[in-house]
């Protein structure tokens, strides 16, 4: 599972941004069934940052939301991303020279099809 929070940050708070981001990954990172994350800034506008963290499911996920040093660290800065979807789930990846591996969806069939 991908989760990928946006944020626009003007350039004279970003050394504020960067040390709430910067702590709020290490709290992700202490928690179980945390994989990989990263903080990025977009190439073409210094204000565009993305906080990416991949977890090994929506329950990992969702757990981690509710643990003291997430809520501490990592909710305040959150609460600050833009709004939109940012929790994705994996339907297929492939690794270098690897064949694409193909994933069923864990959500419901949806009503309407």
């Amino acid at each position: 599972m991908l989760v990928l929070n946006r944020f626009l940050v003007p350039p004279d708070t970003q050394d504020g941004f960067r040390e709430q981001a910067h702590a709020a990954l290490a709290a992700l990172a202490r928690c179980p069934g945390y994989l990989t994350g990263r903080l990025t800034r977009a190439l073409e506008d210094p204000a565009g940052w993305t906080l990416v963290t991949e977890w090994e499911s929506v329950g990992a996920y969702r757990r981690a939301l509710g643990a003291f040093d997430v809520k501490v660290h990592a909710t305040p800065l959150l609460a600050r991303s833009l709004d939109e979807p940012s929790a994705f789930e994996t339907l297929a990846e492939a690794g270098p020279g690897e064949p694409v591996k193909i994933t069923a969806s864990d959500r419901a069939a949806e009503p309407w099809r």
